[in-house]
């Protein structure tokens, strides 16, 4: 069952700067070409379980298993990306 929010509605919102690409393959040891692509597909996998998105004050935190996704609620900027 995939769990609607404002994150999963508005996907195609989602964007980082170039120091935040840096930071999610550094942070995440990722070598793939497209970081924000990488992190939607990351986003739409946890939105279909139960608690694995979850909002605290202006940032959604994504759990990916592995990691977490920090993007900011109004702006749809992934922030950064850090291990568990």
């Amino acid at each position: 069952m995939m769990i609607e929010n404002d994150l999963l509605q508005n996907l195609e919102k989602i964007h980082t700067t170039e120091m935040g690409i840096d930071r999610i393959k550094r942070n995440l040891s990722l070598d793939c070409d497209d970081v924000v692509e990488w992190c939607e597909n990351q986003i739409k996998l946890a939105g279909m379980q139960d608690e694995k998105i979850s909002r605290k004050g202006k940032n959604w935190y994504v759990d990916i298993g592995c990691g977490i996704i920090t993007v900011n609620a109004y702006s749809y900027t992934i922030i950064t990306a850090h291990k568990k």
